[in-house]
């Protein structure tokens, strides 16, 4: 039975200490989270080593939002796999649709950055999704496929054991706006098939997709009532250590 699990995104917010006391809050209540539904924080590059020492006994785990497309070398400002794993990592978002939009991420630099993630033994999130105008003129079925092919389908089905797959749609980030249960659930069940496509049905069956689109207390319990939607890709929710917990509890 694959993983449920909800990850925490918090992107460019808190300062350490704000970090640090809202992850304790969110490790106190973690005994109160399902023992099957894993829990995920997302936290800048700055706060990831103190943040590990916070973590540890529990049964949060800690993730990076992105890691460099190197393994060392002269690359200002950019942090690797191995500097993520040295301060306790185990995952590491990749392709967040900012990361695509504001910084012009490609499918091809994904490849690099996932595949390094994997040799270092850390998991990998990794973000695929369609804008409005896509969205719009029906193409998100198309997008979504491209996505996943262009960056999974260069690994191994052994590979996709460390691998989350989340779903975002971009219109969906960040607006209020979130996809009924129905258009979540299509478009999961869509990124299933094709994965199941190259990896065969079991492992299609065994990844774990989330969804990533202003998921909140009030929604998460029907989007995680979905057939194939696994948990959720956190953002704004995260940054509330009641409503992270309370969108945890809703299975």
């Amino acid at each position: 039975m694959r993983k449920k699990i909800v990850a925490g995104n918090w992107k460019m917010n808190t300062t350490v200490p704000e970090g640090i006391e809202l992850l304790k809050a969110v490790v106190a209540k973690s005994n109160e989270v399902p023992a099957e539904v894993g829990l995920i924080v997302a936290a800048p590059h700055t706060h990831l080593c103190c943040l590990s020492e916070v973590l540890e006994g529990s049964k949060v785990e800690l993730s990076a939002q992105n890691c460099a497309d190197h393994v060392s070398g002269a690359y200002t400002g950019e942090i690797s796999v191995n500097m993520l794993k040295s301060v306790g990592c185990q995952w590491t978002i990749l392709g967040h649709s900012e990361r695509r939009q504001y910084y012009g991420e490609t499918d091809e630099k994904l490849v690099e950055k996932t595949k390094l993630a994997l040799e270092a033994g850390l998991g990998v999130i990794l973000c695929v999704g369609e804008n409005l105008d896509e969205r719009e003129a029906g193409k998100h079925f198309d997008v979504c496929s491209a996505q996943i092919k262009n960056v999974l389908y260069n690994f191994s089905a052994e590979d996709m054991k460390k691998i989350i797959v989340a779903y975002e749609p971009v219109w969906a980030i960040g607006t209020g706006k979130t996809a009924t249960a129905e258009q979540a659930e299509e478009i999961h069940a869509h990124i299933r098939k094709v994965l199941a496509d190259k990896f065969g049905a079991q492992v299609a069956e065994d990844t774990t997709i989330l969804y990533g689109g202003s998921c909140k207390p009030s929604n998460a319990r029907e989007l995680f009532a979905q057939k194939d939607i696994d948990g959720g890709l956190i953002g704004g929710a995260a940054l509330k250590a009641d409503d992270f917990i309370a969108i945890a509890q809703s299975y």
